[in-house]
């Protein structure tokens, strides 16, 4: 059911507030920390494993902890690094959540302080009293400005993306037929 319908805002805030998260950098990881569609692939992520490489572990003694910590997870490798990219990338986008529950300036996403920056320089263009008094003063155009928020904003993602790229590849040949 959770897939499918979304319990909506009025939830989630409520949640957040009882739980007592509001104004903390918890109230934006918590609440997205999973959700039921990755929950869902990884468990059919390992019921796709054969049961032999869990077979052959046991018969050379190791336990369920060693099977999963020597076998399963090392395999599962690339599928939690894909998960652990759209976590940080839907993390690093978070702009709604961080404006609903975070009120202090110094905890503030990178998002909402952006926005704010961009709301900023188009004001003070629109304002014709502004405008006027910054004439004598070399003034950056708003569209500068929101170039640089674009790259500021994408720069971490693409500097993590190569680091991860391998782990794209090996789940991508996981499933393939090598010869």
């Amino acid at each position: 059911m959770t897939m499918l319908f979304n319990p909506g805002m009025i939830p989630n805030f409520l949640l957040v507030e009882s739980m007592g998260l509001m104004d903390t950098i918890w109230s934006l990881i918590l609440p997205a920390v999973t959700s039921a569609w990755y929950v869902f692939l990884m468990r059919n992520f390992y019921q796709e494993l054969p049961e032999e490489l869990e077979e052959a572990a046991k018969i050379d003694g190791s336990n369920d902890i060693g099977v999963f910590f020597k076998i399963m997870l090392p395999i599962s490798l690339p599928a939690i690094a894909a998960f652990g990219l759209f976590f940080a990338v839907g993390f690093w986008n978070t702009y709604f959540n961080g404006v609903l529950y975070i009120n202090s300036e110094e905890l503030r996403p990178m998002q909402v302080v952006l926005q704010m920056m961009l709301i900023q320089a188009s004001t003070n263009v629109a304002d014709p009293s502004v405008a006027a008094m910054l004439q004598s003063e070399q003034m950056l155009p708003p569209e500068t400005i929101k170039m640089a928020a674009v790259v500021v904003a994408s720069l971490p993602i693409i500097l993590v993306y190569p680091f991860l790229q391998k782990y794209f590849v090996k789940g991508m040949l996981v499933g393939s037929i090598k010869g």
